[in-house]
This record gives structure tokens, sequence and C-alpha cells, in this order.
């Protein structure tokens, strides 16, 4: 999906059941920077082939908005084309992190045939763990070459969390800050970081974005990104009052 001429999202990558996961990049002069790397190889591939289609002679970059398979695993495939990969230094996981996901995917199948076949791998297949190789811990600002990102840290859904904007086209990338139509998921964290994560939201609505490309769930736009904004906040006030 392209919504400025800088600026792309991929989004709906199949992962556990109920949840889909998306991703995107923006195209600067000179490099290319791609926002999260999909939830195993194949997802990294489609990624890694639509940014190269969009500006052939760019380098590439990765950066992870945080340490949920989902967001990282694709990370072997970029590691393969010598592509480097960013994120916070707590986005560190296992082969057995890997292992755990699969049999969590295999239990999800419902027909036994299929679960004995051992399909569930095939989701999975010729992905394996790459953790990034380039730490960012603090706002950051990168330059692409004609357009800059800023970087921003955004902890709360885990302490690995980041965001991607790009002022000049008022385009935002949370990763799981901001999910769209699921429940956001408090299952990694405390009150201490429901309470972070509500400060990060009162950061990312101050930013003022035209589009907000969610860790889950369609694009936002206009009215829809206060009102998704308000849905992630409600559920939190709500956990932290339980």
């Amino acid at each position: 999906m392209r919504l400025t001429d800088r600026c792309f999202a991929l989004t709906g990558f199949g992962y556990l059941p109920p949840w889909s996961v998306n991703a995107g990049f923006i195209r600067g002069d000179d490099l290319t920077l791609v926002v999260d790397a999909g939830p195993h190889r194949q997802a990294a591939a489609t990624l890694f082939g639509y940014a190269k289609t969009a500006s052939p002679g760019n380098e590439l970059r990765v950066i992870n908005t945080e340490r949920h398979l989902d967001h990282m695993l694709g990370n072997c495939y970029f590691v393969e084309q010598g592509i480097a990969v960013y994120g916070h230094p707590s986005v560190r996981r296992s082969e057995a992190d890997l292992a755990s996901e699969i049999r969590e995917y295999e239990a999800s199948l419902t027909d036994p045939v299929r679960r004995a076949a051992g399909e569930a791998h095939l989701l999975f297949q010729g992905t394996r763990v790459c953790n990034p190789s380039h730490v960012i811990d603090q706002d950051t600002r990168m330059d692409l070459g004609g357009v800059v990102v800023e970087i921003i840290m955004t902890p709360g859904h885990t302490d690995s969390n980041l965001s991607v904007f790009v002022p000049g086209e008022r385009v935002l990338y949370c990763g799981d800050c901001i999910v769209n139509g699921y429940l956001p998921n408090l299952g990694s964290g405390s009150a201490r970081d429901w309470q972070l994560w509500l400060a990060a939201l009162d950061r990312l609505e101050a930013l003022d974005a035209r589009f907000v490309v969610p860790g889950h769930g369609p694009v936002l736009v206009g009215p829809a990104i206060r009102a998704a904004i308000d849905r992630v906040r409600k559920v939190l006030r709500d956990a932290l009052g339980a």
C-alpha cells in the first residue's frame, strides 16, 4: 500500500490466529528503511522485493519495533542479503523461543491430521532467529537522503518498543504501541509498563500523523487515529484500575 511518495505499508502477514501483522518501508534518495522484518522468512522476502522494486539502487536497512517474534523473525532473510538490522538492545531472542512459537502455532491447527503431518512448520520454513546487530536505545534521527526519519522510544507494550515517524510525510509506524481492531496485548507488562505505554500514546498523538501503520490491523487515517489511540488508552486504564 502506497501511503505517500516516500512511505509504504504492507499489511496482513499471517501469523498465530487470530493475529496478522504489519510492516512497511520508507524510501529516501539513498537509503530505504524497512520497518519490521515480518513474522517469518517468506514475509521478509516479500518486503525485500517491494522495497527493492520501489527504489532499486537504494541500500536497505531494517529496524525492529520490538522484541516479539512476529516483528523480527524475518531478520534472517535480510541478514542473508548483508543488510544491517537495528533495534533496541532488549530485542534478544533465541532458537528456543522460535521452537516454542511453532508449537503454539501447531496447537492452533484444528485438523489432527494436519497437525500430525507437521504442516505448522511450513509457515516458518527457513526461518531462524537473527537479533539486531545495531543498537538504538534513545531517540534517534536517521537521514535516508532527501528524507529524515525520527526513531522514538515508545516503551510499554514491551521495554523494547520504538516507533518511526516521517515528519515530512506525517506518517507514523508505531508497532504494537497502537493496534487497530485487536485488543492490545498486555501480557508482557505490569502496571509500571502500562503507565509508560500511556505516556507513549500521548507522545505519538502529539505528532499529528496523517497515516498510522499500527502493529496489527488496517492502516489508520484521519479520525480513526484518535479513536484507535483512545481505545488502547481505555484498555490500559481499565487494567490499571483493576
